[in-house]
């Protein structure tokens, strides 16, 4: 796990209902008291990041007030992804962990928060290859919107949760994600929307059941890194911070 210098938990002071002030971050005692926390994201640069299969973020992968910010505006037709984004994926690993961050979509988007990746581009070309995926999406503009599973909040493919807890389109979303020794959490504004466990029976009889269902390692190993996907829109991060269990 990646470990904040001391004199650096100013930077990290987003966390916990941090908001941003003429590129001010608040709450740094909130921080401070949150024995176990780290920020994943500096609030200025992408630092501790990397798009799939490179080794520095992509261009289009941008910090604006106090957010990382996928700017999707160039991009080809007949791609799902921008041209010089990439999902972006945390330099670090993590296993048995409390993920928290807040999201924001553009009109008619999709993305999501992608977990358990395993960082090997000669093997898996995807980072949804490996890592399982709590859904980020315009829910009434994107056509997943529609799909079972496929709603934001979701597990994706696998598990629907509870509906009603989404904000609207250019509202910020907390979302947490809590994997912890086969149980597996999503919450999303406070609210439990996901709730299983992994590793089972239930969980390989999930996978069968999906479009997963022919990636052969995909949600096998409970060890990865965090990946924030570039689905071709617009898209939103901030106070990224994940606590080791």
């Amino acid at each position: 796990m990646h470990h904040l210098i001391a004199g650096s938990l100013i930077a990290a002071a987003v966390l916990f209902n941090g908001t941003v002030n003429n590129h001010t971050y608040e709450n740094t005692t909130a921080v401070v008291k949150k024995k176990g926390w780290v920020s994943l994201f500096d609030g200025k640069t992408t630092k501790g990041w990397h798009s799939y299969g490179k080794t520095t973020a992509g261009e289009a992968w941008k910090v604006t007030d106090g957010a990382l910010y996928l700017d999707a505006s160039k991009k080809d037709k007949a791609d799902w992804q921008s041209k010089t984004g990439g999902d972006l994926v945390t330099d670090g690993e993590y296993e048995n962990f409390h993920l928290k961050l807040d999201w924001k979509i553009s009109k008619n988007g999709n993305s999501g928060v992608i977990f358990w990746v395993q960082d090997d581009p000669s093997k898996y070309k995807y980072v949804w290859n490996t890592g399982p995926e709590m859904q980020v999406l315009d829910n009434d503009g994107h056509p997943d919107g529609k799909i079972n599973k496929h709603r934001a909040g979701n597990l994706y493919d696998l598990i629907a949760g509870k509906e009603g807890v989404v904000k609207a389109v250019g509202e910020w979303n907390t979302a947490e994600i809590i994997s912890n020794k086969g149980k597996l959490d999503f919450i999303l504004n406070g609210v439990t929307v996901v709730s299983t466990t992994y590793g089972d029976d239930n969980w390989r009889q999930m996978i069968a059941g999906s479009k997963f269902k022919n990636m052969p390692d995909f949600a096998k190993v409970f060890k990865g890194h965090i990946a924030l996907q570039d689905h071709g829109g617009d898209v939103w991060f901030r106070n990224i911070m994940i606590k080791q269990l």
